[in-house]
């Protein structure tokens, strides 16, 4: 396994949580699809519920404090060493902090925040919490891609932000797609033009061992999917829960 034991590099998705109206129901769900167990948080930390893969975090789901949401997602987080310095950069380079920098605990120090073209995101300095602790590996997060109508402003601001250099991708010619890469060089994910998208938003990706089996049990389970389908980076497919949060599934060809 890809196991984090400690804090990822400023800018890298490190974190990923979802709000759903009925903690039950995605607990059976998520579980028969990537096989989760599950450590159910305290009432007044909202029942805030870690789903994990070898007994480690990979995500969180919780009921949704907002009993008359309509519209759930899963909710990408960017590692800071300094939340607070990471969101003044933020509000300087045109996004907002509808919830600014806030100490979880002891577990961290996080916030949220949209950028110019309304793609929310969240911030998320470790303490206690480093994070995802499993990676790249089958039923555990493997990227995050905004999609957006808007891509300029977009990659001018996640440039600002993480310093993230910017490079075209050769082998999608047919997309309007940008690689997104920490100082280092590392690949954190990417942008991704689309006219047609509804609004700007960061797709969630997990790894699978079987694209086509998850899917089976996806739609068995009450939710919906695309049918797979190989591109040239694995066999991939979109899928919706129950109550209609999408994400993105891949099995990787083998190395």
């Amino acid at each position: 396994m890809s196991i984090v034991t400690s804090n990822q590099p400023t800018g890298t998705p490190t974190w990923i949580d979802l709000g759903i109206p009925d903690l039950d129901r995605a607990m059976e769900f998520y579980g028969s699809l990537f096989g989760w167990d599950f450590q159910v948080g305290p009432k007044e930390a909202g029942y805030y519920t870690n789903c994990l893969v070898g007994g480690r975090p990979v995500a969180a789901i919780m009921p949704n404090p907002d009993p008359n949401a309509t519209e759930f997602w899963w909710n990408v987080y960017f590692a800071t060493d300094d939340c607070d310095a990471t969101a003044k950069r933020i509000t300087d380079a045109g996004g907002s902090l509808p919830m600014p920098p806030m100490d979880v605990m002891d577990q961290g120090r996080m916030a949220i925040a949209f950028d110019p073209t309304g793609g929310q995101f969240g911030l998320w300095q470790g303490r206690a919490h480093v994070g995802s602790q499993v990676v790249n590996e089958p039923n555990s997060l493997v990227r995050n891609d905004l999609v957006t109508p808007d891509p300029a402003p977009a990659r001018e601001f996640y440039a600002a932000v993480f310093d993230f250099t910017l490079d075209g991708n050769e082998q999608l010619p047919e997309l309007d797609f940008t690689f997104l890469r920490r100082p280092d060089g590392h690949e954190i994910g990417g942008i991704i033009g689309d006219p047609n998208a509804a609004r700007s938003s960061w797709d969630t990706t997990f790894e699978v061992a079987d694209t086509d089996a998850v899917v089976a049990r996806a739609t068995a389970g009450g939710g919906t999917a695309t049918e797979p389908d190989d591109m040239i980076y694995g066999r991939f497919a979109t899928i919706s829960d129950p109550f209609g949060a999408e994400f993105s599934v891949i099995a990787r060809p083998p190395v």
